[in-house]
């Protein structure tokens, strides 16, 4: 917790230097000032937010110094231009993160935004964004209602939203074998428990359709305590119990799960758990069947292949910066920034290679590919506005001579493979069976 302090410190040291950094007068043509908004306080700080602003200020320091990364990000900045941040905190709700999006827009008159952890968040926003017509990227958040139910020109989402996560551990123990008679889940009682766990039953539905659904629990957010929960677990007796919690409470629950032998009794199958990994170390049991909302964290770091040198190179800068390894929240902002120089780039040699205007850049995204540490990026869906990405789901094992927490039998996805094709509703396509899913 100590060093976990000193991580959040950091980041808040960083906020005050660029706030102090961020001048009221329009941007200058050899800047491109980006309002960056994710948690720096409250329960999603410590998980997600300071993890991935973390990961943000220094993928921009070694931008702005230019041949610090292998090609194509290895010229300085955004088309030359150097990058300035303002980072806003993203705790206090929909209507504070609306009159936040303005200010960042209208007094600070950034270049674009990038941000959003919260899925509320990520659906009050884009409005606003269309309205002032400023280029915005949602960088984290996962429901797939932000383009399901809605279409806006400026906005787009550069990560894969939460069915692939859910889709991906049906395929993993479908592909593994795993005897599964029955299930239950235990998820957060709002609309990513909810949403997870409808992605979770839809695709068991298909690829285990005689499993038995023991029971389906949704203690409040932050609840803390399990006591209640384990108990039903275990009277119940399922073969897996699925979990989308995240931060606090999927640490608590796992802590007092283990502690009455859950895991031994059931195999735990956790959709976003990699996070908690450094807080918990070999207090997380091995065994558990744990995805990372991507081909993020270990199981990025375990891939190789052609994008070995890109992820090597943030993946040891971070290590080298915050004594601890990069998790799935880094990773997403990698993919956000490095997506977004990447249309800059392109607007810029498309205009004469001139600062792009929000137009220019909308109009330089819209269909984009690249290659971030996660993977190839791909904005094939929502008419090129929304991201997919390929996915892996690992088994946790303690390597207690290395003293740290490893991945086994890590499976990969191809995008196609887990997430639903353009024009096509999540809940539709796992109900339909998964309809021109590509797998390998």
């Amino acid at each position: 917790m100590t060093m976990m302090k000193s991580r959040i410190g950091a980041a808040l040291a960083a906020t005050t230097l660029l706030a102090g950094m961020a001048a009221p007068a329009a941007a200058a043509d050899d800047t491109f000032k980006i309002g960056v908004i994710t948690f720096l306080s409250g329960q999603a700080a410590e998980s997600f937010g300071v993890p991935a602003w973390n990961g943000g200020k220094l993928l921009v320091d070694m931008l702005n110094e230019g041949g610090k990364l292998p090609a194509p990000y290895d010229k300085m900045g955004f088309g030359g231009m150097k990058i300035e941040a303002v980072i806003v905190d993203e705790a206090g709700g929909a209507t504070k993160q609306v009159q936040e999006f303005r200010n960042l827009v209208q007094r600070e008159e950034v270049d674009a935004v990038v941000g959003y952890v919260s899925s509320g968040d990520c659906l009050a926003v884009p409005p606003v964004a269309d309205e002032l017509k400023a280029f915005t990227i949602l960088y984290d958040c996962g429901t797939p209602r932000v383009f399901e139910d809605g279409s806006y020109d400026y906005v787009f989402r550069t990560a894969a939203h939460a069915t692939m996560d859910n889709l991906s551990l049906a395929r993993y123990l479908k592909s593994r074998d795993f005897d599964v008679p029955s299930f239950a889940g235990l998820n957060q009682d709002y609309a990513w428990g909810q949403d997870s766990w409808a992605d979770f039953t839809g695709a068991m539905k298909q690829l285990y359709p005689d499993a038995e659904v023991k029971t389906a629990l949704f203690p409040k957010f932050g609840a803390g305590q399990y006591g209640t929960e384990i108990s039903a677990l275990l009277r119940e007796k399922p073969a897996l119990v699925h979990s989308s919690n995240w931060g606090g409470d999927l640490q608590g629950f796992l802590i007092q799960a283990t502690a009455r032998g859950l895991h031994k009794r059931a195999q735990l199958a956790l959709s976003a758990g990699d996070h908690v990994i450094p807080q918990l170390q070999d207090k997380m049991p091995d065994g558990i069947f744990l995805g990372a909302r991507g081909v993020n964290g270990l199981a990025a770091q375990a891939r190789g292949g052609e994008l070995k040198e890109l992820t090597d190179t943030m993946w040891n800068a971070y290590e080298a910066e915050y004594n601890t390894f990069p998790v799935q929240a880094p990773f997403r902002m990698w993919q956000a920034l490095f997506g977004l120089k990447t249309a800059v780039e392109k607007a810029m040699a498309d205009n004469g290679g001139t600062k792009p205007s929000s137009e220019e850049l909308a109009a330089a995204m819209k269909g984009l590919e690249w290659d971030a540490p996660s993977g190839r990026i791909e904005m094939a869906l929502a008419d090129g506005h929304q991201a997919i990405q390929p996915n892996a789901i690992g088994t946790t094992k303690w390597n207690a001579e290395a003293g740290k927490m490893e991945l086994v039998d890590i499976e990969y996805y191809a995008a196609r493979c887990v997430n639903p094709p353009e024009g096509v509703k999540s809940q539709d396509w796992l109900a339909d069976g998964f309809p021109g899913a590509e797998c390998d």
